[in-house]
């Protein structure tokens, strides 16, 4: 059976923010202006595409911007500060203030088999030159052992006024990645990557990927960065063309100059990285850069990529964080420096040793500015403050209730501050108490965050207030859009195509359903929904209907499977080998759910021959 794809959207390509050259002397004090770069600079990527923010050059493309320079004198703007100014925030985010935490999506059924390394990192066998490990290997070493790279990005902050220079001691700082900034991989092979994707299909990828890895609320993104990583010979956004001067960029979804328009996100505003297999572009990318030989071949892939993941910390949502005068960020002033202060260089981490580039620091020399590769880390020693999550509560309406919260790290003295609680509850911003008699019944989802020392942390849990005659407070059906019949997918998070009318297999009722695989290739397919569950009610009842449908003819083997979870809970798999004529219904109790919001996932996987289809409809979990 061959499936119906949906064609990929039309779009276009968003801002780019990525390394930009600048010509430095020693101290690391910028000896030109770099304006022209995002204006008359004919060679720079920003050149008649303004929305280019801070685009790094390829190394071919930064020695033809300085020859121009150099022939056009004039071009080149009076003198100003060179360091970094606060750009006031976009959407309310500046930086990421909390511990960074970095998710890999290997985009693309190109990347192959998925293995594992001895290190515990995802190898893949479409991966030849073992990019994939190296990044992983790169993210898990940040942060640990206090090592003072990741330092240099903790003196920015956000909460100052718009254009400052500095921050004070008590403001949000840049968070330190405390043990490790690695927080997920995912292999995407649920369909091949384009030969040449658009900056709106890697944004939506990024905000698919929070929906997987259970980031399904803006707090649970405030502080997370998604890295779309392309496969081996394709050209993202036009890397590696010839009118694709770039080696990565950064953005976030609601950039609102993008040509297309910006992406939808129902999980908040989700900052993403295009990262492209750069080790296709040589050294225009940074192989050898640092090192020679084969010791070299990866070293434009974490030279570019800690470019990028440093300039996401410190704009988030660009260009509402760190900028100069300019629009270029912290790395972008610091890209590809060969020799004296600031040159690139291998930075030991305790996971190895990484070809990396410095990144401006506006309080080098005497605040005069310039590039560092280390600095101390601002707002504690270890970094960082960490929120202990209590876990999900419960109450009475008209019962008095309290709860103390506990943190660590920073100073160790805590500001605290809560949203979504419970009416009738608050929370004393010194000690962490929260106190209270709750006037209303349902459930809430409360995030607490204590500030410390520059830095902060939060954490996110329910709190379940019942009626004070007790009972189940909110009995009735949970799911939104049970049987698909709006024709999309929300609330469901859905791979593309999954949402389905065509006649070839019917619905169970009505004209929609959800047709998982079918496609007899490699491949996967994803459909979940997030559900609140009251406390005190007598059942919690999942339910949907299954047809299997397969061209396998083995009765033995199960060669296409899908599995049904709540959570991480697995409520049952099927296979080829479960096919029938008809819907079956199947019902499972999510009793152990109970007071708090869980999440359903199918996930249907085929292998290389033979379809198998998975078609769910009419879903339901029903409380009483």
């Amino acid at each position: 059976m061959t499936r119906f794809v949906p064609p990929a959207r039309r779009v276009v390509r968003i801002g780019l923010i990525v390394a930009a050259a600048s010509a430095l002397v020693a101290g690391g004090l910028a000896a030109t202006s770099t304006a022209q770069a995002a204006t008359g600079n004919p060679y720079a990527p920003s050149y008649q595409h303004p929305y280019r923010n801070g685009a790094m050059p390829t190394r071919q493309a930064h020695g033809q911007m300085q020859a121009y320079r150099a022939a056009h004198p004039d071009a080149i703007p009076a003198a100003s500060a060179a360091n970094l100014r606060f750009g006031g925030g976009v959407d309310g985010i500046g930086v990421t203030t909390g511990k960074p935490k970095v998710y890999l999506i290997f985009f693309g059924s190109q990347w192959g088999t998925a293995g594992t390394d001895s290190n515990g990192n995802t190898t893949l066998s479409g991966d030849t030159v073992g990019m994939a490990p190296r990044l992983q290997q790169l993210f898990k070493g940040l942060g640990v052992n206090n090592e003072l790279w990741s330092g240099v990005q903790t003196q920015y902050c956000e909460g100052v006024a718009t254009g400052s220079q500095t921050c004070p001691a008590n403001s949000a700082h840049v968070g330190y990645p405390t043990g490790g900034a690695l927080a997920g991989v995912w292999v995407d092979g649920s369909v091949a990557s384009p030969n040449q994707a658009t900056g709106h299909a890697l944004g939506v990828e990024a905000v698919s990927a929070a929906s997987h890895f259970g980031n399904t609320t803006a707090a649970s993104n405030r502080n997370s960065q998604y890295v779309v990583v392309s496969p081996q010979g394709t050209h993202p956004d036009g890397f590696n063309t010839a009118g694709g001067n770039f080696c990565a960029w950064h953005d976030w979804n609601g950039d609102t100059t993008l040509p297309g328009g910006p992406v939808s996100s129902s999980v908040g505003d989700i900052a993403f990285t295009n990262m492209p297999y750069v080790t296709d572009a040589g050294s225009s990318c940074g192989m050898n850069f640092v090192n020679g030989g084969s010791a070299g071949t990866l070293d434009g892939v974490t030279i570019v990529e800690g470019h990028e993941y440093s300039e996401t910390i410190t704009d988030q949502n660009p260009p509402g964080g760190w900028t100069d005068t300019t629009g270029f960020e912290n790395g972008d002033k610091c890209a590809w420096i060969t020799s004296g202060q600031g040159a690139s260089a291998n930075v030991a981490f305790s996971t190895g040793s990484f070809a990396m580039q410095s990144m401006w620091s506006n309080d080098f020399n005497n605040g005069t500015g310039g590039c560092e590769m280390s600095h101390p880390i601002i707002g504690g020693g270890t970094g960082g403050v960490t929120v202990t999550n209590p876990g999900n509560q419960t109450g009475t309406v008209g019962t008095q209730t309290q709860l103390g919260l506990q943190a660590s790290g920073g100073n160790g003295t805590f500001a605290w501050s809560a949203t979504g609680l419970p009416p009738g509850l608050a929370i004393n911003s010194g000690t962490g108490l929260i106190v209270g008699t709750p006037t209303t019944a349902g459930t809430f989802t409360v995030t607490a965050t204590a500030t410390s020392g520059g830095q902060s942390g939060s954490t996110t849990f329910t709190w379940t207030i019942n009626p004070s005659g007790g009972g189940c407070s909110s009995p009735g059906q949970k799911l939104g859009n049970p049987g698909f019949e709006t024709g999309t997918a929300a609330p469901w998070s859905a791979t593309a195509g999954v949402v389905d009318n065509t006649a070839s297999q019917p619905a169970h009722s009505g004209s929609w359903k959800a047709w998982l695989d079918g496609y007899g290739v490699t491949h996967t397919d994803t459909l979940s929904q997030t559900v609140s569950l009251p406390a005190g009610c007598s059942s919690y009842t999942f339910t949907f209907w299954l047809h299997i449908d397969t061209s396998e003819t083995t009765g033995t083997i199960a060669y296409d499977k899908l599995t049904v979870k709540a959570g991480s809970t697995t409520l049952a798999t099927y296979s080829n080998l479960n096919k029938a004529a008809g819907y079956s219904q199947k019902s499972f109790s999510l009793a152990a759910f109970a007071g708090q919001s869980v999440t359903i996932t199918f996930t249907g996987t085929e292998d290389v021959s033979l379809q198998t289809s998975f078609v769910v409809d009419d879903t339901a979990v029903t409380v009483s």
